[in-house]
């Protein structure tokens, strides 16, 4: 699945993972998705250092981008 399917025109991402998110963190996540699209590169290195950069800058912990992030892979993929 290709981010821009998750990610609508207004940056909104229509799922039940997002939608429990706090208002921070959904600012956080719309932040990742803009760093990944403006990087070049491995998918996988463009997706941690957007994470470790948002992380810095709104002082959240990484480990949570990354349980959202494997919740909604997991909601998408149809899982559980």
């Amino acid at each position: 699945m290709q981010v821009s399917k998750l990610v609508k025109e207004n940056l909104v991402i229509d799922s039940n993972s997002f939608n429990e998110l706090s208002p921070l963190m959904k600012e956080a996540v719309g932040d990742i998705i803009k760093l990944i699209e403006k990087e070049t590169g491995n998918i996988i290195e463009k997706f941690e250092n957007s994470v470790n950069k948002v992380s810095e800058f709104h002082n959240i912990n990484k480990h949570k981008f990354y349980d959202y992030f494997d919740k909604e892979l997991i909601e998408q993929l149809g899982e559980e």
